[in-house]
């Protein structure tokens, strides 16, 4: 079963106890019944045979239908929704027709859909006419349950459309708390996207929402800009949510001093055994200040091969207003270490000299240093980030690619190693947080027994030993072809480009004539280097995550193809790498104080989270036809 998104909470009945009594239920002397019928409608906190034994006694039609959808309420809650359904669909020929019990005819049919059907069926059927008056208490429950049902089928925009007209029936406290969800749902979403729904003139608190959203991602990372185009967004939306108290992410954007450094300093590994990887660095770094061609700014390389702590020591008297590196994990902990002494030293100085003073005292911030790796125990500081070209962090993203893609049952096929296994740990636990269901990981090795995994994942050899057992008791004439599974409806493939040729193939030649091959998708991990037509054939209608600049061909592409003919593809993902970092400093500030802002970079889309850790979200491509496409 799929996890609901925790972004739509549902009103409880104490609040909309509270909506009821700010709709002006009628009194004693009004002769009207709507208000009756909308507090008796509220909840339906009986049981379902209660409900119906009422409506069997009652003589009036309206109260009839008020029990029997009252009934069906009940068995809603039960999670009995094929009773419910049964129940719906009886009633409704003879259903009075009153707005309101034909608001929650609806309603509730819609909510049993999206237990028996498609949430799809679900959102046909919860549609009220605008000429529909009904209680404030019917609208809230008929926005909110909208707006679930599209999150459950994956549209954001009319999500957000759906909450927005939900604050307009909620009590203010409970109207900020939509707001908030409000402005978390459209924070992974793309720019461009965002500019198409700006202009909506029907729903001006909606089109308002995704306005400011859009320069808030668009001008992130000008602060006088964003500044600018939020005085004029307030001017034209005095009495938008927003206008008076702006999000906290983005108010924090605002006031965040980006780092304008003039000289940075660059810690690498230029000689010894990680020199290759280090001078694909060195190159995307050059090459993004000679496009910036800003004389202002110095920018200095120190090598780490022999000591990791003297070259950052030696960068800081030099005057580093920024650092970018090192790169391996063990150079990351060794200056870690040595500034924790630093700072402890530092405090116990000024302590023995000022002994009113406490341990608290903070000893002067350090420079702001972009990791090019990460480490698994780090303590968060403003000053610091990490950024990697991980493949556990490629795993999730993938894990959330195959989601978006309407995947519900994904199987892993991962080589047996340490790398294999991390990233099958990372696809599963980000897998976790979309879904209920669980992901199958079957560990292959070489050889044969490659071959065996994958039969093993597919169920072909049961299916083969049932088919032995069958001749065994009807003789070897019974003729009869292996079947594979049907239950999972896509395959993320965790491999080595020698491995990635054979296990697609055994993979192809494993799927039953009976079964529709499932979806295949693989990491950059996999990519084959300077693959032939014949192997992009090979590999037709796999799917494949990799650094957007590694699926284009531009003048770029050329230039560093000819400049460095013999990088493979992890140093051209170093080199992209390179240019980001360098790229990235002016930015960092703003991104880590509002989360929703991507940066597209060469090497990914990338974001910071609050720890200091910058995410990268990959392209994806697809062989098709003999060649590698860009999707």
């Amino acid at each position: 079963m799929l996890k609901s998104l925790n972004t739509t909470k549902f009103v409880s009945v104490a609040i909309l106890s509270v909506i009821l009594a700010g709709c002006g239920v009628s009194s004693p002397n009004s002769t009207g019944t709507t208000a009756t019928v909308a507090t008796s409608l509220a909840s339906a906190p009986l049981a379902a045979n209660v409900y119906l034994a009422q409506a069997a006694n009652s003589k009036d039609p309206q109260q009839r239908d008020t029990n029997l959808l009252l009934a069906a309420h009940a068995y809603i809650n039960a999670n009995d929704y094929a009773a419910a359904q049964k129940l719906l669909k009886s009633i409704q020929p003879s259903l009075t027709q009153s707005p309101t019990l034909l608001a929650e005819h609806k309603y509730l049919t819609a909510r049993a859909l999206e237990h028996t059907s498609t949430y799809s069926d679900a959102l046909k059927t919860l549609n009220y006419p605008s000429s529909w008056s009904l209680p404030s208490w019917q609208m809230t429950a008929y926005h909110q349950f909208k707006a679930h049902l599209y999150q459950l089928n994956k549209q954001p925009i009319e999500q957000v459309r759906e909450l927005s007209l939900l604050t307009t029936y909620l009590p203010p406290a409970q109207a900020n708390e939509v707001n908030n969800t409000i402005w978390q749902v459209l924070q992974p979403m793309h720019e461009q996207t965002i500019k198409t729904f700006t202009q909506d003139a029907k729903t001006p608190v909606f089109a308002g929402w995704l306005q400011l959203a859009y320069i808030a991602k668009h001008y992130a990372v000008d602060p006088t800009q964003l500044v600018r185009y939020l005085g004029e967004w307030q001017k034209q939306n005095p009495y938008h949510p927003a206008a008076a108290k702006l999000p906290a992410d983005l108010d924090r954007a605002l006031n965040a001093k980006p780092f304008t450094p003039k000289n940075i300093a660059v810690l690498l590994p230029l000689t010894g055994p990680r020199a290759n990887a280090a001078n694909a660095i060195r190159q995307g770094i050059l090459a993004s200040y000679m496009a910036k061609q800003n004389d202002q700014v110095a920018v200095n390389f120190y090598d780490t091969a022999n000591d990791a702590a003297s070259a950052y020591q030696q960068a800081l008297t030099a005057g580093a207003e920024f650092i970018i590196g090192p790169l391996l994990p063990t150079e990351i902990e060794q200056i870690q270490v040595m500034n924790a002494a630093n700072t402890a030293t530092t405090n116990a100085l000024t302590n023995a000299a000022n002994p009113e003073k406490t341990a608290n005292t903070v000893a002067a911030a350090p420079v702001p240093q972009l990791f090019l790796n990460q480490v698994d125990k780090f303590t968060p500081d403003p000053n610091k980030f990490y950024f990697a070209l991980s493949p556990a962090q490629e795993a999730a993203d993938a894990a959330e690619h195959l989601y978006q893609d309407g995947v519900t049952m994904p199987l892993l096929l991962a080589s047996n190693d340490a790398l294999g296994k991390r990233m099958a740990e990372s696809f599963i636990q980000a897998w976790k947080k979309k879904s209920d269901n669980v992901v199958e990981v079957y560990y292959y090795d070489g050889g044969d027994q490659m071959k065996t995994t994958v039969q093993d994942a597919l169920g072909v050899r049961d299916s083969q030993a049932r088919i032995a057992r069958i001749k065994e008791l009807l003789g070897n004439s019974v003729q009869a072809d292996f079947r594979s599974r049907q239950d999972i409806d896509a395959i993320y493939m965790i491999s080595t480009p020698q491995d990635l040729t054979l296990l697609k193939a055994f993979i192809d030649v494993n799927f039953s004539v009976f079964t529709q091959p499932v979806p295949l998708y693989t990491s950059s991990r996999s990519r084959v280097e300077n693959e032939s037509t014949q192997t992009a054939q090979d590999l037709n209608n796999l799917t494949l995550s990799d650094a957007p600049w590694l699926m284009q061909n531009g003048e770029e592409n050329l230039m560093v193809n000819t400049l460095f003919s013999g990088w493979n593809n992890s140093q051209k993902r170093l080199f992209v790498m390179g240019y980001d970092a360098m790229d990235l400093i002016g930015r960092l500030a703003q991104m880590r104080s509002f989360t929703g802002y991507q940066f597209n970079g060469r090497s990914g889309a990338l974001s910071v989270n609050p720890d200091g850790i910058v995410n990268r979200q990959l392209s994806w491509g697809r062989y098709q036809r003999g060649s590698f496409r860009q999707l």
